[in-house]
């Protein structure tokens, strides 16, 4: 009784402080009139209050997102299944779905009656102009009489998660000259010409094709043999994102960094889905590792990317320690490796173009700005005509001399009319918009 006094609403409250000033007023004057008056309209909050109190309705909720991850820009459908379980009718329920503020605020539903084993149907739509990941629900409901006297909240403990991911912007088809150089686990196991007595077999293990059984090999050793699958070449490759504070300039969705985390995004759903084993690293370390492309990675580098945030790092001395630490696992290097990169050092430049090593690829996508990639542009094509790349002040142009192919880009949008000119060897790339 004393949680429902505590949910007297306005009305409430002032028909309780005028039926007791009345009742007060009553004794004073001895005034019997006045005295039943007060008494009438103090019982009625008392009464509502007594009778939203005992309600027990159960009810339940389910809730559906979908989808429940989407790039920023894009709406998501909220749908809500509310049931009564009980055997008595509902009264008026105020149905309010928590929703955060950069998603659209509230969304509140007036459901007038819910019979016994009755269900509502609920949606809206919800979308968000910035990345994260957040919370959506629980799910609170209003029990308020009929005159308004009275209102109690009670909360559901269901929540979900929408992941709202950087804008991906596709990139044209085919894949860069040199990144499948056969990083895979293992080379390709075939049948030769001798006949099948030089095929590697292994034990059966439950669940192999009984067609694969080598009897041969199974006659030699007394137990079920089958002969190996063939295990192809893998292309393999690292996804390199700086997220330096000092990198980056300006906040928000025209930000460098955000534009840089964009296009991380694009580039690491393109090779993905293009069957690149793929890992993910920034300037702290290797933050996902490798994972062939069986439609999961995708999923966490988006997930990654999400919740990224500029750090406080000032060098990339990690981020390049894990780059050589697998360019050294392999003769070929590390296969395919782009860095998106916002403003460089020389010196960083040139501790970068030493990570490359063997026939590896290395890409460059520097994310600068209008001003700054018209600069930085203007000085790698000068120095490519004097034919100094090597002694060159800018650091595309160290990066090229390294080995380097150097896209230079203002925003992620524009990463798609560069992507093609990242295949090609010779010339940096600077996209002016033009």
């Amino acid at each position: 009784m004393r949680r429902a006094l505590a949910g007297l609403t306005t009305r409430g409250r002032s028909f309780v402080a005028a039926g007791a000033t009345a009742i007060v007023c009553a004794f004073v004057l001895g005034e019997r009139d006045l005295l039943r008056a007060g008494v009438l309209v103090l019982a009625l909050p008392l009464l509502c209050t007594l009778a939203v109190s005992r309600t027990r309705y159960r009810l339940a909720c389910a809730r559906r997102l979908d989808p429940p991850r989407l790039p920023v820009g894009q709406e998501a459908r909220v749908d809500l299944r509310l049931e009564n379980v009980s055997r008595m009718p509902s009264g008026l329920l105020m149905v309010e779905d928590r929703v955060p503020y950069a998603l659209g605020g509230r969304a509140r539903f007036v459901l007038d009656r819910i019979e016994s084993h009755g269900k509502r149907q609920l949606g809206y739509r919800i979308r968000s102009d910035v990345r994260g990941r957040f919370r959506v629900g629980p799910l609170t409901v209003r029990l308020a009489d009929p005159f308004g006297m009275v209102e109690l909240v009670r909360s559901f403990s269901l929540s979900d998660t929408l992941t709202v991911t950087p804008a991906i912007h596709p990139l044209p088809s085919g894949r860069l000259s040199g990144a499948w150089t056969g990083g895979g686990d293992s080379v390709a196991r075939a049948v030769s010409a001798a006949g099948e007595d030089d095929v590697t077999p292994r034990e059966y293990r439950h669940g192999d094709d009984l067609r694969r059984v080598h009897w041969r090999s199974t006659a030699r050793h007394g137990e079920l043999m089958v002969r190996r699958e063939e295990q192809h070449f893998q292309s393999s490759g690292t996804l390199f994102l700086d997220t330096r504070r000092a990198a980056h300039w300006g906040d928000g969705p025209g930000g460098t960094f955000e534009q840089a985390v964009s296009a991380t995004a694009s580039i690491g759903v393109h090779l993905v889905r293009t069957g690149m084993n793929l890992r993910y690293v920034t300037d702290g370390g290797e933050a996902l590792p490798a994972a062939r492309a069986d439609g999961t990675f995708e999923g966490l580098l988006l997930d990654a990317l999400a919740v990224a945030r500029r750090s406080k790092k000032r060098s990339l001395s990690a981020g390049m320690a894990a780059l050589r630490g697998r360019a050294g696992a392999t003769r070929e290097g590390d296969g395919l490796v782009i860095g998106v990169f916002g403003v460089l050092s020389e010196d960083e430049a040139r501790s970068l173009a030493a990570v490359r090593r063997g026939t590896g690829t290395c890409v460059a996508v520097l994310v600068l700005g209008r001003a700054r990639a018209t600069a930085n542009g203007a000085a790698a094509a000068g120095t490519d005509t004097a034919g100094t790349a090597g002694t060159a002040a800018g650091p595309a142009a160290l990066l090229r001399a390294g080995g380097w192919r150097v896209v230079i880009v203002r925003s992620a949008a524009e990463l798609a009319g560069a992507w093609a000119q990242a295949g090609r060897t010779g010339d940096d790339f600077v996209r002016d918009g033009s």
